[in-house]
Formats: structure tokens, sequence, C-alpha cells
């Protein structure tokens, strides 16, 4: 069981928009790439294989950015329990001094992979991302 899960990411040419810094869209591709990375690493395999994750909501709140070159520590962690199909996901993203310049929560809602429907997270699914809280 692991609630926190953390990755590195370097700012590459191609991450870099017109102001000179990582691009809001990408942003967002390391979020969604933590969160899957996290999901695979700790997850049930028999989870992984049954269930598939879909992204309702992102709110991100950005206090630096990191420009071409740059490290960036992302760590993610679950704040609370699962809510019918919906499983929240905060990630922190830090930089070389250890300041977090961009946060995210996201909401995700769990599908059957199979049938593409909504599915109550069951708790024996949400288990192995206890405990909850960041």
């Amino acid at each position: 069981m692991s609630n926190r899960y953390s990755m590195t990411f370097t700012a590459g040419p191609e991450h870099i928009d017109e102001l000179g810094h990582v691009n809001n869209t990408v942003w967002l591709q390391w979020v969604q790439e933590i969160a899957t990375s996290h999901w695979s690493a700790v997850a049930d395999p028999a989870h992984v294989a049954a269930y598939v994750w879909m992204v309702t909501r992102h709110e991100i709140d950005y206090r630096g950015n990191v420009v071409e070159g740059e490290t960036v520590e992302a760590t993610t962690f679950i704040p609370e329990g699962p809510r019918g199909a919906r499983f929240d996901r905060c990630v922190d993203f830090r930089n070389s001094a250890g300041k977090v310049i961009v946060a995210a929560r996201s909401t995700w809602a769990m599908l059957d992979r199979e049938t593409g429907r909504l599915l109550r997270v069951r708790p024996e699914v949400a288990r192995a991302f206890e405990p909850f809280g960041g």
C-alpha cells in the first residue's frame, strides 16, 4: 500500500511555450503520467486489467514555472477515500529548491474497462492507496 508516489520530470524543448517555460498543457500531461504510473505500480494487477480511469475535473494552481533543462520532483497522493465512482488525486511539483511551484487536484472516475461504464470504487480497489491524506 502506498498513498504517495514520486517521479522526476525534466523540461525538454518540446515542453516549452512562447513564454520560455513549461506550457500549461504539459503540466496536465505530467499529472496524467504520474497518476497512471502510480495506479500501475500500486494497484492489484487484476484491478489494472479490469478498470480504467477517466479525468472529470482538473484544478491547478501555478505558483512558478521551470525552463528548458530544469527538473521538477512530482509527488502524488490521494487526499481522501473515494466517493462513488470518483477518487481525487493531488500532485505537487517541486523545483530544485523544494518549493511547490505547481499544485494540481484532479477528480478521476473509475470505469469498467470492458463496458466503459462507471463503477463505484470498491474498498478492495481503494485499499492500495491508503492511508488517505496529504
